[in-house]
């Protein structure tokens, strides 16, 4: 039977290369080849995020579904960037979501060597010549999407002079930037990528792997389809960012000659809102210490989401929920959220803690008086046990669950006279209400009836159940709730291809205003530290990474942070429980008034552009600009430094946009 299509139009083109006349019939002949191969190839230049998760799950799923094998193979092809510790954190995520690769970790740098042979090929073969342009004129003639490239000066090279340069540049007689080894394409290309792009430049940076071995190193676009061909890849599975790429794959496969050369496909990327997937910007927030790290729980990152408490089951699931299509779209978080409580909710132990404490006297209930009640470790799962509760005079409730004046809706503590269960024990009523100077609510004097605790009597109606917990046999341990570190509605625009041209041939990316990043897109209160929180006694009995349903409040994990023989426990929120009906009103209700807030503001801020003249309008941003053109237009930036073309191309926009505001408000 046909294996369930669990990864879309990629099963169909796997099916269709397996067929007999297909691409791949004749390895199902081969005793010693596994029927299909792909590979993960991450740069060890970071810790992996959730996007690379799709890659992950999608490479190595397919090998399993096939009976195949997945390579995981580091393309270490930039020593500037390259650490050892990623190559560990890699491999430690991947093992997370349940994989092991074929053999062991493959590196670029094993390759160089051959890649080394196949460059002076190409140079032999007039396929490729060095360069000497500067930077800055690789770039200007390289040309755009709507003009032609100009061919460089040094393009008529002779084989000799070609070879005797890059053997130079090999030998390590030549700067930085001085020379790089292009391939000879076709600078009126209609695609960049055809456009004489580099294939090898300087480096004196020593490499994590070969040391200071070398000196030049391949550039991305010519490493990895080559090293697909080496290792036998017979479904190299890239994001549609390379879509433009694939014909200079298919040129340097064909120019040096494959017998079985490797075809590349690719798939839309993983987008999901609120996630950050731009290595840049993760690292930004990590070096300026704007979260704790590369596993901060609230990173997108694997080992942020590992430490988060959320199961690599759950995002197995969410990718296969998603499908593998070519179209670009953008999830929801909340389908992700759904997909964790799913894993969760079968497994995790109810515990009753209570994160904002409103201290409980029952009056009419025997001081000194200690009772114990039988509480279910699973309301769905019985085989999970029990563990038995106390009960006393003085208890602790949530401060949310008493409401002052509240609707009828609000089914909790509305003030004197109002009554709620406890959670496997007593009903009981509010008799008085303690408050201090300033007004605030900070303590409750109540009543219970003794006939409620185990079972409700037939002609006694309370609508609402509230957890709690003794004050005299709490404990106290510090819980993190976190939230989502982009804004609602938030996703991540800049695509992580990561591809490292690394000598300025690349496309220019949009200058990154990292300030205005922050102000605009983060969530400046991702993070709410609670030290006083008041929980059950059985939980200062947790290890690290035990997981717990806090009842009424979310999924919690203990954090790796935890001294659990010290009896110092950090509790982190994986994620919240479902809201209640009440809840998601009142959410809409508010995210109604902040919707409302905020196009008042945004009315404000249209109306005041109307008499912003355009020419004075960056005039005023002397913090980022020191020269401008006639019309007012920045073209360099504060530290004297001329702005990339692109750059001053989407001020020009800008100001474009600002011009007309201003002349039709004239």
């Amino acid at each position: 039977a046909a294996p369930p299509k669990v990864f879309g139009f990629l099963q169909d083109i796997i099916d269709e290369d397996l067929k007999p006349g297909g691409r791949c019939a004749h390895r199902r002949g081969l005793k010693d080849e596994p029927l299909i191969r792909t590979r993960f190839p991450p740069e060890p230049n970071g810790y992996l995020h959730i996007g690379h998760a799709k890659s992950i799950i999608v490479n190595f799923g397919l090998a399993q579904l096939y009976g195949g094998q997945c390579n995981l193979r580091f393309d270490d092809t930039n020593p500037a960037t390259e650490e050892t510790e990623y190559v560990r954190s890699i491999q430690e995520d991947v093992r997370w979501l349940g994989y092991e690769w074929g053999g062991k970790p493959k590196y670029a740098s094993e390759y160089f060597d051959q890649l080394y042979e196949w460059a002076v090929k190409l140079i032999k073969d007039g396929k490729a010549y060095v360069d000497s342009q500067t930077p800055k004129e690789m770039k200007e003639n390289r040309g755009s999407v709507t003009r032609k490239g100009v061919e460089s000066r040094f393009r008529s090279r002779t084989v000799a002079e070609n070879m005797e340069l890059f053997e130079d540049m090999r030998a390590g007689k030549y700067k930085e930037g001085e020379h790089v080894l292009r391939m000879k394409g076709d600078m009126g290309h209609q695609n960049m990528n055809m456009r004489d792009m580099p294939i090898y430049r300087i480096l004196h940076k020593h490499h994590h792997n070969t040391g200071n071995k070398w000196c030049i190193y391949p550039l991305y676009d010519f490493a990895h389809g080559q090293e697909d061909a080496i290792e036998g890849i017979t479904h190299s599975i890239c994001t549609l960012e390379f879509e433009a790429h694939r014909e200079l794959y298919d040129w340097f496969i064909d120019n040096i000659g494959f017998e079985s050369p490797p075809k590349q496909f690719e798939m839309a990327r993983l987008n999901v809102t609120t996630f950050l997937t731009s290595k840049r910007k993760l690292r930004q927030l990590v070096e300026r210490q704007i979260v704790d790290g590369w596993d901060d729980p609230r990173m997108s990152t694997l080992s942020g989401m590992r430490r988060r408490g959320v199961p690599p089951e759950a995002l197995r699931t969410f990718i296969k929920k998603l499908g593998v299509t070519n179209k670009i779209a953008t999830t929801q978080v909340e389908v992700l959220d759904d997909c964790i409580r799913e894993t969760l909710d079968p497994s995790a132990l109810r515990r009753m803690v209570v994160l904002r404490p409103l201290r409980v006297v029952i009056d009419d209930y025997p001081e000194g008086r200690v009772e114990e009640v039988e509480a279910l470790n699973h309301p769905s799962s019985p085989a999970l046990g029990s563990r038995r509760l106390k009960f006393s005079r003085e208890i602790f409730i949530e401060h949310d669950d008493f409401r002052e004046n509240a609707s009828a809706d609000f089914f909790r503590l509305r003030g004197v006279g109002s009554e709620v269960k406890l959670r496997y024990c007593y009903v009981i009523k509010v008799e008085k209400v303690v408050k201090n100077d300033k007004g605030e609510v900070i303590e409750l004097r109540c009543s219970h009836d003794p006939k409620t605790r185990d079972d409700m009597p037939t002609d006694r109606k309370v609508k609402g159940v509230i957890h709690w917990v003794s004050a005299p046999h709490a404990c106290s341990h510090t819980v993190r709730l976190y939230d989502f570190l982009l804004k609602p509605d938030v996703g991540d625009e800049e695509a992580p291809a990561d591809l490292d041209p690394g000598d300025g041939m690349e496309e220019e990316a949009v200058v990154d205003d990292f300030k205005k990043f922050l102000d605009e897109k983060v969530n400046q209160k991702s993070k709410e530290e609670l030290h006083d929180a008041k929980m059950e006694a059985s939980l200062s009995k947790c290890e690290v990474m035990d997981r717990f349903q806090f009842e009424r409040n979310g999924f919690f994990v203990v954090d790796k942070s935890s001294e659990p023989k010290k009896g110092k426990l950090v509790f982190n929120r994986i994620v919240c429980l479902k809201e209640s009906g009440l809840k998601s009103k009142e959410n809409a209700t508010k995210a109604s008034n902040d919707r409302r807030d905020q196009q008042a503001k945004q009315a404000e801020e249209r109306e005041a552009k109307k008499n912003i003249d355009p020419r004075q309008m960056f005039r005023a941003e002397a913090d980022k600009y020191s020269k401008f053109d006639d019309d007012g237009v920045p073209t360099h930036g504060a530290d004297g430094e001329a702005l990339p073309k692109s750059r001053i191309k989407t001020l020009k926009k800008e100001w474009d946009k600002q011009k007309k505001v201003f002349e039709s408000a004239k």
